[in-house]
């Protein structure tokens, strides 16, 4: 499917695409659509049938939804956001930045935006949250033949018609039956001689994670939602705790890694640092950068104490910037390394220690060659005592360098300081300061 897609994308064979799309199973074509561009994605949802676009749309992760809202227009965009299921709908606003969740729910039909208020309303991450409307309940004094002509007429219109629940007059669950159960009972009988009345549900306020493990160990394809008055208000389909124990599960991973607060600052700050105005900007990245001013000037003052061995050994200066240099890039390797084994789970800030000294003994390993190697270069260059102050402060500051590599981001996060913005900064101003005194030290005691 998608190489089709790409082949008649690439020649421009737009009509064809579309009947080609027209014929496709909905399953093929949302699996060809997480592989294309997001250019390509807008052009082939603009294809679709409509109904076929809505359904995909649903399915869709939120990421790909913006990207999609972002290509329609004003009414479009309203169109089908109305059309979205209730949680579905409620899902892609609480995602969606304030004011532009404000306006579609504004522009919502009456009962649309009476739904997605009453949802909206519940607290985050409840079963009253995620729960949809769209269900079918059936009163129990009801015949089988006219339930099942209320279920027919319902169907289009319902997110789910397997699972049927039963209520009173004022909305008490009842029971709970299947729609294989209601096929095959006697056309005369009534609801309340074929329902169970032990019917499994949640209440409004219920962690949204203990929903989807219910409905997963249960083997359910929907949980009732009931109110504090136990009348039913609302259902948990099994695709939403699919997606539910996904999110979660991801959560957990980064909670275990120390790193929950962590994701969700981090969103927040990449989205000031990338579209903020000038100032936020500014707030964020000129006080770390004068701080690393005030550490270059203390740099310049190093070099300009032992300007008198620099004057008498010119050759002093030439490894200046090599030992500047290969220090620096061993600590951004190392912070590098920090930052993915932070994200993936395999280093965790409550257990930083031992990774810690591990990243030490590497940068010392690492030091060890560099430094003997570059010593036995500059001792043949130039001099042996002069080999010998590169060697060793080469050894010293990439052994350094490792050691900021790991330590810096370790404290910013600590500090819930912007790393981003603080790590390379801090890292080389240090290592630069570090890596000259301890250079200038070994020549002035060698040579």
């Amino acid at each position: 499917m998608l190489e089709k897609i790409l082949e008649l994308l690439n020649s421009k064979e737009m009509e064809i695409l579309k009947v080609m799309l027209a014929n496709a199973e909905e399953l093929e074509i949302l699996q060809a659509f997480y592989d294309l561009t997001p250019e390509e994605q807008v052009i082939i949802f603009r294809l679709l049938k409509k109904d076929v676009a809505l359904s995909v749309f649903e399915k869709l992760d939120t990421e790909e939804q913006h990207i999609l809202l972002r290509s329609f227009t004003d009414d479009k965009t309203i169109e089908f956001v109305n059309e979205l299921a209730p949680d579905d709908r409620v899902k892609l606003l609480d995602e969606l930045p304030a004011g532009v969740a404000k306006k579609l729910i504004a522009s919502l039909s009456a009962v649309e935006r009476k739904e997605t208020n009453i949802l909206m309303g519940y607290k985050p991450e409840s079963a009253g949250r995620i729960m949809t409307t769209e269900y079918i309940s059936l009163k129990k004094e009801l015949s089988v033949d006219n339930a099942l002509t209320k279920v027919r007429n319902l169907a289009s219109e319902k997110e789910t018609i397997y699972t049927l629940f039963v209520t009173d007059n004022s909305k008490k669950l009842e029971g709970v039956l299947t729609l294989k159960e209601l096929l095959m009972a006697n056309g005369e009988a009534e609801i309340s001689e074929i329902m169970s009345k032990k019917a499994i549900s949640v209440t409004t306020d219920t962690d949204q994670e203990a929903v989807a493990k219910t409905l997963q160990e249960l083997d359910l394809l929907a949980i009732p939602v009931v109110d504090s008055e136990e009348r039913l208000v609302g259902i948990v389909t099994i695709d939403d705790a699919v997606d539910i124990l996904e999110e979660e599960t991801t959560e957990d991973i980064f909670d275990n890694a120390g790193l929950a607060d962590i994701t969700s600052n981090e969103s927040d700050r990449s989205e000031v640092l990338v579209n903020g105005s000038l100032w936020s900007i500014w707030k964020v990245r000129l006080p770390i950068l004068i701080v690393t001013l005030a550490f270059a000037m203390f740099s310049g003052i190093i070099i300009d104490e032992f300007e008198e061995v620099l004057e008498e050994i010119v050759a002093v200066a030439i490894f200046i910037p090599l030992i500047m240099g290969m220090s620096g890039n061993v600590g951004t390797q190392s912070s590098t390394v920090f930052a993915r084994g932070v994200v993936l789970g395999h280093i965790q800030i409550k257990n930083f220690v031992r990774p810690f000294l591990k990243e030490i003994g590497v940068g010392f390993s690492i030091g060890v060659i560099l430094g003997v190697t570059t010593g036995i270069i500059a001792g043949v260059w130039h001099m042996p005592e002069l080999g010998l102050a590169v060697g060793l402060a080469l050894i010293v500051a990439i052994t350094v360098a490792t050691l900021l590599g790991f330590l810096v981001p370790f404290v910013l996060i600590k500090l819930n300081i912007d790393q981003a913005a603080g790590s390379a900064p801090i890292i080389t101003s240090i290592k630069d300061i570090v890596g000259l005194l301890i250079y200038f030290v070994f020549v002035t005691a060698f040579l």
